[in-house]
């Protein structure tokens, strides 16, 4: 019976249901936690301290770095609390592992009544004087957007000249956009207004959750508390019943930046939104205004862009490839349900000629690693996997007679680790795939026991930093084997397991409905010993990347587990793949990247994009600014006019892969011919 572990890449908030919040509370309203929250929070507690991967108790390192990450949760970008209410909260710093077992939350609601105090003082400081005032736009002067290594203000003073920058920000942004003074005062203080009453509606239970997840990634990112709403919306995201846009955010700074478009949701198959990509504003339908979410919580803006099958959103993004100095744009999707065909393997075929030879491409796209269980588990023949799914598609390319194949696990968040190892078995003869050790040291070898092949010829698998968890194991086991050729990105870079608890379990004869608790149990390791944690799976061709581990990746949560080897386990490499065929890919690489201008202009574009994101400080200077978003428009337009020439032109080598749009993708098909040639030629 096939076991299954889940292992895909869940972080942020995905868009395709959302966070409810309770009915609307008034400032009048003091919040308290519920008798029941601290006796949750002491079984969450005790399940993590004997379950956890890590094997460590809630101590005072644990309870000043859960003080720190909850203080972030209120106040993400440093615009509400001032540097006495950090001291203030020193207090709390080494006693929350200590409140928590003594079933005391009250830490919570003390200093969540602080960040009402203070978000309230914001907002009258907000309307009742800056969104009075009209700017002076030709003094030369920034706003720094990126404030999380910035010292927290020492006063008042300095915390109102924060919110004069934020504020002659997005009024310059109105005014650039062709709006009229009295437009512009209009539409801030209807945003502005939306935006306090939404804060409003926080309840205790939104408080709760939010603290939670404090203590619950101070273990590692990925062991998380759900709430009984969350829960629920878990388990419609497991299910890939979902509904939305299709799109994982996360707050970066002042901005909700997207951090993964989901495979099957209508963010992908637009094609108008990308990873990168900051969300500012959100209108409802076709003629909705425009509401402007710079510096909101992600939760709130999640709410705007949630909707039922059917219905449109508007999002105006700043482009990552022109960054936050660049031009805004709107546009336009339709929220759709994902289903699980949206997420089942396709199949293409492309034809070739390289130096007189005719050749057929096979590539298989791969958005999850699924299987539905509960088929499986009736007993029917017919249950939908991934590896059946890739089987079958094996077995019409090789009817069609194709000379080789890419798989390409380009945003494949993982999922099934079963069908991780099983599709690994279609590629090679047999043998171990994935070594996992649980948090009592115990490994557990994950082997392919049947000896059928389903395809022996020529292979690309392509990634991007986006391929996680499961396919990190598909992808390492591949090239642990020499079996094929790893091109792309370096990957995400999870190399852990979770499962779901039911706290239900644990309090018997509660009134109260619980939550449950994803908590990271084990850990995965290739064939050779080496995790995939942090590192991830690196290509054997590398292509050009705009994305930094750092900020996209496992190595960007600071209390990720690190990356550790074991012993490597026996395993038979095959003889398709060497070093000296790895160093003449490479080469044949290189010389393209001096001779193949589409490339080119593509690695020139990526650095552009990569600086992009490292820009944080904006002008709010109007001259200025206009003329970063005129270059910024002039560059674009340069870059999409010679794409446009480009892929107009014939090549005597590529005149069948000129006309693709993705460059990931043709760059793998030549690797595919160079390894198809060298190995024939």
């Amino acid at each position: 019976m096939k076991r299954v572990l889940f292992a895909g890449i869940l972080g942020g908030i995905v868009l395709a249901c959302g966070i409810t919040l309770g009915a609307q509370v008034t400032d009048s309203v003091q919040l308290k936690a519920k008798p029941i929250y601290g006796r949750e929070a002491k079984v969450v507690a005790y399940i993590l301290d004997n379950n956890h991967y890590r094997r460590i108790s809630l101590n005072d390192s644990l309870s000043s770095a859960i003080l720190d990450e909850y203080i972030k949760s209120l106040d993400n970008n440093r615009t509400y609390f001032v540097a006495s209410d950090i001291a203030d909260f020193e207090k709390y710093r080494y006693v929350i592992d200590d409140l928590t077992r003594a079933e005391n939350v009250d830490v919570a609601y003390e200093i969540y009544a602080l960040f009402r105090k203070r978000f309230n003082e914001r907002m009258d400081y907000v309307m009742n004087k800056l969104l009075k005032e009209h700017f002076d736009y030709t003094i030369d002067e920034y706003y720094e957007t990126d404030r999380d290594k910035e010292p927290w203000c020492k006063n008042e003073a300095e915390l109102n000249d924060i919110w004069r920058k934020i504020i002659k920000n997005q009024a310059l942004s109105l005014k650039l956009a062709g709006k009229a003074q009295a437009d512009i005062d209009k539409t801030l203080m209807d945003r502005y207004d939306r935006f306090s009453k939404s804060i409003r509606q926080f309840n205790s239970e939104d408080v709760f959750s939010m603290y939670m997840n404090a203590i619950t990634e101070s273990y590692d990112p990925h062991t998380n508390y759900f709430s009984p709403k969350a829960a629920d919306l878990f388990k419609q995201q497991m299910s890939l019943s979902l509904e939305g846009i299709g799109a994982r955010l996360q707050t970066e700074n002042d901005y909700t930046k997207v951090a993964e478009v989901i495979s099957g949701g209508p963010a992908e198959k637009s094609k108008l939104i990308n990873a990168g990509d900051r969300i500012i504003g959100v209108a409802q339908g076709i003629d909705g205004e425009i509401v402007d979410v710079i510096g909101w919580r992600i939760d709130e803006v999640v709410k705007l862009i949630k909707g039922p099958k059917g219905t449109t959103v508007r999002l105006q993004i700043l482009p990552a490839e022109t960054g936050i100095t660049g031009p805004s744009k709107v546009i336009t999707l339709v929220r759709d349900k994902i289903k699980l065909e949206d997420q089942q393997a396709k199949k293409t075929v492309i034809d070739y000629r390289v130096n007189g030879k005719n050749l057929k491409f096979g590539v298989i796209t791969l958005p999850s690693f699924y299987m539905d269980f509960d088929a499986y588990q009736k007993g029917d023949p017919n249950y939908t996997s991934t590896t059946r799914d890739v089987k079958r598609l094996i077995e019409e390319l090789n009817a069609d007679k194709v000379d080789g194949l890419v798989l390409d696990l380009r945003n494949n968040g993982g999922g099934s680790l079963a069908e991780a190892i099983d599709l690994t078995g279609l590629f090679i003869k047999d043998g171990p795939v994935v070594q996992v050790k649980n948090s009592a040291n115990k490994i557990e070898v994950g082997k392919d026991d049947d000896s059928g092949v389903a395809y022996n010829g020529p292979l690309i698998v392509l990634t991007n930093r986006f391929s996680a968890s499961a396919s990190e194991i598909f992808a390492g086991a591949i090239q642990d084997y020499h079996r094929g050729v790893i091109v792309g990105e370096s990957t995400y870079g999870k190399g852990t397991v979770q499962t779901v608890v039911d706290l239900n379990r644990f309090i018997k004869n509660s009134e109260d409905q619980l939550g449950e608790l994803k908590i990271t149990f084990q850990k995965f390791y290739r064939v050779t010993g080496s995790s995939t944690q942090h590192k991830g799976v690196t290509p054997d061709i590398e292509l050009p990347s705009a994305l930094d581990s750092e900020q996209f990746g496992e190595s960007s949560n600071l209390s990720a587990l690190p990356w550790d080897e074991i012993k490597g386990t026996l395993y038979n490499k095959t003889p398709l793949i060497d070093d000296r065929t790895l160093a003449n890919l490479n080469k044949l690489y290189q010389d393209r990247l001096k001779t193949d201008v589409r490339l080119e202009r593509f690695v020139e574009e990526t650095d552009e994009i990569r600086k992009s994101y490292k820009e944080t400080r904006i002008s709010l200077n109007e001259v200025t600014r206009k003329k970063e978003t005129e270059e910024s428009e002039r560059k674009k337009a340069a870059n999409d006019k010679l794409n446009t020439n480009i892929v107009g032109k014939e090549s005597d080598t590529a005149s069948d892969l000129m006309d693709m749009d993705d460059e990931y993708l043709r760059e793998g098909l030549f690797v595919l011919s160079d390894l198809l040639t060298t190995k024939i030629g």
